[in-house]
């Protein structure tokens, strides 16, 4: 008895109940969207906290503004500290937020790695699952159109 071999256009195909792997433009949509969900919840909320007559919660947003002006260090370096930090403390939204102010600051690739690394030293393993998240939301950034 004979095996037959499928022909090429069988063995392209997908059987059937398998998806298929999402299209480049698919991922490129995501990524878009996950980077534009963020920075609008995070617009939203913030106005929606200081519509409140708070002076500590106002005093706090202003000084953390004002942290990352350019001073003795100028903002791509405290933005890359900022990064840093975020990862030891674990905070994603805090790592999406300094990636996105980064790639705003020029930060390249090689950059945000070695700021990952010293974030992955300081902080240990602990750290991995945030740093796959954080190049995640990297690589998503990246995939946005300019």
């Amino acid at each position: 008895m004979s095996v037959r071999k499928p022909s090429a256009k069988a063995a392209a195909a997908p059987k059937k109940g398998t998806k298929r792997a999402p299209a480049k433009a698919d991922l490129n949509a995501k990524a878009a969207d996950r980077v534009k969900e963020f920075t609008e919840f995070r617009k939203r909320m913030n106005e929606r906290i200081l519509e409140h007559d708070n002076q500590v919660v106002r005093r706090f947003f202003a000084l953390d503004t004002q942290t990352y002006k350019d001073g003795a260090l100028n903002l791509k370096t405290k933005e890359l500290l900022g990064l840093v930090a975020s990862l030891v403390l674990r905070c994603d939204d805090c790592i999406s937020y300094h990636i996105a102010q980064c790639r705003d600051a020029g930060v390249n690739r090689d950059e945000f790695f070695e700021a990952f690394s010293v974030g992955l030293v300081v902080g240990g393993s602990i750290v991995i699952p945030h740093l796959r998240r954080a190049v995640d939301f990297l690589d998503q950034q990246e995939a946005m159109p300019a």
